[in-house]
């Protein structure tokens, strides 16, 4: 399983804006040039994320973007079910386009099923400011003061 860019930048975003102190802004010019993403591209995923209401965006002269709500209320597992959309680890966990012949008695569908079960069980375990813990060492990384 892989998740998609999209979900991964907007992670990112989330990293980036979640290191932020009390109320500072993030910008997109600066996200993209730490992590080397399309302006454009950034832009997409912080207007949903925006719709999600956990951006929030500040228009003008010195505007930006920052968390809407404190990083220790943004769950990591559900950003990442809101993101994606699809799940469908084989053919047979979509019964509309299911061909597979041995599907009503093979037994891999449900060991993957326990799987992403227990792909979810951990991410829920996680917030963004989990993901913050080590700021210092992501900050020199990133090359941010």
């Amino acid at each position: 399983m892989q998740l998609k860019k999209y979900t991964d930048y907007a992670l990112r975003v989330l990293i980036f804006t979640g290191m932020k102190r009390d109320g500072e802004l993030a910008s997109i010019k600066e996200i993209s040039e730490v992590y080397n993403i399309s302006q454009h591209h950034l832009g997409k995923i912080v207007f949903e994320l925006n719709k999600m209401e956990l951006l929030e965006t500040v228009r003008g002269r010195g505007g930006g973007i920052r968390l809407a709500k404190p990083a220790n209320e943004i769950n990591v597992g559900l950003v990442v079910r809101r993101l994606e959309n699809d799940f469908n680890l084989l053919e047979c966990f979509d019964k509309g386009t299911n061909h597979c012949v041995i599907s009503p008695g093979c037994t891999l569908k449900h060991a993957l099923n326990k799987a992403l079960f227990a792909f979810f069980q951990v991410l829920d375990q996680y917030t963004i400011k989990d993901l913050v813990a080590n700021e210092d060492e992501l900050r020199e990384l990133m090359g941010i003061k």
